[in-house]
């Protein structure tokens, strides 16, 4: 078996591994890269293997770093299946859309500024036709349902407990006589979540490629509600200030607002306007509702017994631009989600140009931003920061809360690593920066002395 690291070694973005083994060619995840724009761009572009030679596709879960590349991969020539599960196939469909539309707009900027200057117009790197196209492609399968790919070959999904429908990904191999079990984590989730299931172990594993986006820090809150939160929110909004959240359209939009709904229902927090203000998150969280199958014991029970855990009295979801403009004009305490987390697309660039110099207001970061994103220069404390090209002064409070975080800390995935048995012969660390990766690599050691640890570098390749 030959692997080999295309994506999300050594960063966390555009996670792609290729795996082949008696003649089938598998990719695991085909993710969008998120960076500096032109880096992003040729490494968008230009798959470092011929996408008509790739058999299938395995993805893991629904986040563009995950899926995001899979229309340019269409587009280039891939013919073959995508398997995921039914609640990751109902959000790529919409995600991937959304990513299209994102695809076009951006290259229109780019063309109108070209055109200034008298350079020729840029192609987007996909359109919304590609990835409706690209969504036809897919192939939905159940959590525990092992199903046969040919070759020696079977897949079974298991409960990653990271977004709706997250997996870690078991292939059973046999080759040259030899049976072998290689296991993909995905991205894995903390556990006590309040509305996914918990990550289910894996038995009689032999390889693992496992995430490391936290592998060199411990979160400091605890998942779900606290003090600490209501805290953070009911000083700002007690004061009259607007608490502006970038949140990911998918996942933590969700667990941000029924965790509100918690807090108002207990009388913890007032009713003061919510606004979820992103297409996308109106729509995946639709499609949260039609997936009771990924909840908690918790939130099934609310669903049934209660009332929608994603709606309230106090809160409205915008999906027209001409709505999300009247919120500039907003007076009065708010709280106002959208997306995207990292705030490098979307609407939220324009509540924070609106609300980032006003020393009343509050960003709130409830997740991961990358290296170099718009997010990770505004929680480094930059001032000014520059938006739409523009400097904007730094004002507001500036607050993280990683108790919302949807990612297993250093000690969450120590235990993760732990619950996993079988020989682990070799262990390949994904999914991290640089830091956070080699870090855990030397944890790994500790916990599994026999096996053999490595970080990859990008491109690089592995006999198994």
């Amino acid at each position: 078996m030959k692997i080999s690291f295309h994506g999300a070694v050594r960063t966390t973005t555009g996670s792609q591994h290729l795996l082949e083994m008696n003649g089938i060619r598998l990719l695991l995840d085909c993710g969008l890269y998120q960076g500096k724009r032109q880096e992003s761009i040729e490494r968008n572009q230009n798959f470092p293997f011929d996408p008509k030679t790739i058999d299938a596709v395995i993805l893991s879960h629904a986040h563009i770093d995950h899926i995001g590349n899979l229309p340019n991969l269409y587009k280039q020539g891939f013919e073959g299946n995508v398997y995921c599960t039914f609640a990751t196939r109902d959000l790529a469909a919409i995600m991937l859309e959304d990513s299209g539309e994102i695809q076009v707009a951006d290259a229109a900027y780019v063309s109108r500024k070209h055109k200034k200057k008298g350079l020729p117009p840029v192609e987007p790197l996909y359109t919304p036709d590609d990835a409706e196209k690209a969504v036809r492609q897919f192939v939905a399968l159940g959590y525990d349902r092992p199903l046969p790919l040919g070759n020696g070959i079977e897949l079974t999904f298991r409960d990653a407990g990271h977004i709706l429908g997250s997996a870690q990904v078991i292939l059973d191999i046999e080759e040259n006589g030899k049976k072998r079990r290689l296991l993909f984590s995905g991205d894995i989730g903390r556990g006590n979540h309040a509305i996914l299931r918990d990550p289910q172990p894996v038995e009689d594993v032999d390889i693992l490629l496992v995430e490391s986006t936290y592998g060199n820090r411990e979160h400091t809150a605890q998942s779900g509600l606290s003090d600490e939160i209501e805290s953070l929110l009911s000083d700002t909004l007690d004061k009259g200030g607007k608490v502006i959240i970038p949140a990911f359209s998918v996942g933590r939009t969700q667990l941000l607002v029924y965790t509100l709904h918690q807090l108002v229902e207990a009388g913890k927090l007032p009713d003061f306007p919510i606004y979820v203000d992103s297409p996308l998150s109106v729509n995946a969280t639709e499609v949260f509702r039609l997936h009771p199958e990924c909840f908690n014991r918790d939130i099934y029970n609310f669903l049934r017994e209660k009332n929608n855990p994603f709606g309230m009295d106090n809160l409205t979801y915008i999906r027209k631009a001409s709505e999300s403009i009247k919120l500039n004009d907003l007076e009065g305490p708010a709280i106002i989600i959208s997306s995207s987390g990292m705030c490098e697309a979307g609407r939220i660039r324009h509540h924070l140009k609106n609300n980032i110099s006003d020393p009343k207001d509050l960003i709130l970061f409830v997740g991961y931003c990358a290296y170099n994103t718009l997010g990770s220069v505004i929680r480094a404390g930059i001032d000014p920061v520059y938006i739409f090209g523009e400097p904007y002064k730094v004002k507001a409070k500036i607050a993280s809360f990683d108790g919302f975080s949807g990612h297993a800390d250093k000690s969450e995935l120590s235990d993760y690593i732990k619950s996993l048995t079988g020989s682990i012969e070799s262990i390949f660390v994904v999914h991290g920066e640089e830091d956070s990766s080699l870090t855990f690599a030397e944890t790994l050691r500790k916990i599994k002395p026999k096996a053999d640890v490595v970080v990859p570098q990008l491109n690089e390749s592995f006999d198994v």
